[in-house]
């Protein structure tokens, strides 16, 4: 297993990160028992879950008796948990609840990270933060990240934390796998410059880049249909150069880009983490990674689009 430090922080987590979501739901306690061994014996040490799923958080206290300190636990907030008024959103009140309640299901008195899990546009910032802020300075949390959120917002959060001297987000979690590059245009380069690990959620793309799945299952444009047709034959081509399986390709992708840190891998099943697992030790070389990179090269909107121009212009001559 390979370790990175998340953004700018000293903690090194596993570039594979457990999904576990949905352990204790549609992932059977027993076969999420024997995923669960299987992946920290291949030495990964960063789980993911979130608040919503509290059959989740429940039974990871139990898989996590006796290893808790080894292990680098995330769970997230922002979600409904309750049908009240404030049982949802980033306000101090739900964010407080919602940590104490994590933590009694957890069976544990810290986090390690603590993520919003969506951004909240109707709290303001410094209440988000200063709520963020209050669980860290008592310990209950050691590090805080945002996911789902825009560059801009997410930019602003930095600002406002370093105005107010409040604990900073030190990563962002979001949406990112060949066929959904949108990120490319602002997040990801934004996560870089700041010092803030991206951990790619779903790198697999809900399972169609694993070859799995025929088609697109979902109603798709003509030109998207061809974008996935060309990112497909290159995943198949480059699987089949190295003799192995298009999930491990598809994921050492996503773990070589500039800035990511780590990839949630979602396995329901003890054999698709086993083939998960298997990219640890896959290499891809420049011209395989750029093969890919090509294949599914997204069209950045404006402003964006004049970056690669500019940097052109400058570096001729």
């Amino acid at each position: 297993m390979r370790y990175s430090f998340l953004g700018n922080t000293g903690l090194k987590v596993s570039q594979l990160c457990l999904g576990a979501t949905e352990f204790g739901g549609n992932t059977p306690a027993d076969e999420a028992r024997r995923i669960w061994s299987r992946c920290l014996d291949a030495g990964v040490n960063f789980v993911d879950t979130a608040d919503v799923c509290a059959h989740s958080e429940t039974l990871l206290a139990e898989l996590m008796r006796g290893r808790r300190q080894s292990l680098v636990l995330s769970t997230k907030v922002f979600r409904p948990t309750g049908p009240g008024p404030n049982d949802a959103g980033l306000s101090r009140k739900h964010i407080v609840q919602a940590c104490e309640a994590s933590l009694r299901r957890l069976g544990t008195d810290y986090i390690d990270l603590y993520l919003a899990h969506s951004d909240d546009f109707l709290t303001p910032l410094e209440e988000t933060l200063g709520a963020f802020d209050q669980l860290v300075r008592q310990g209950k949390v050691l590090y805080i990240g945002a996911s789902n959120h825009c560059a801009w917002r997410l930019n602003e959060a930095l600002w406002t934390a370093l105005e107010r001297g409040f604990a900073r987000y030190c990563c962002a979690q979001a949406l990112y796998n060949l066929r959904e590059r949108e990120i490319e245009a602002e997040l990801l380069p934004m996560c870089e410059h700041k010092g803030l690990g991206l951990i790619a959620w779903s790198p697999l793309a809900r399972g169609a880049l694993t070859g799995a799945k025929a088609g697109d299952g979902d109603a798709v444009s003509a030109d998207t249909a061809a974008t996935h047709a060309r990112i497909d034959a290159a995943l198949a081509q480059i699987a089949t150069q190295l003799q192995r399986p298009r999930s491990q390709v598809a994921l050492r992708w996503v773990l070589n880009r500039p800035g990511v840190a780590a990839a949630a891998m979602g396995a329901s099943t003890l054999a698709q983490a086993e083939e998960n697992l298997g990219v640890a030790d896959l290499q891809l070389d420049p011209a395989q990674m750029a093969a890919l990179d090509q294949a599914g090269a997204p069209r950045l909107p404006y402003p964006a689009l004049l970056e690669p121009l500019a940097r052109a212009l400058r570096s001729s001559g």
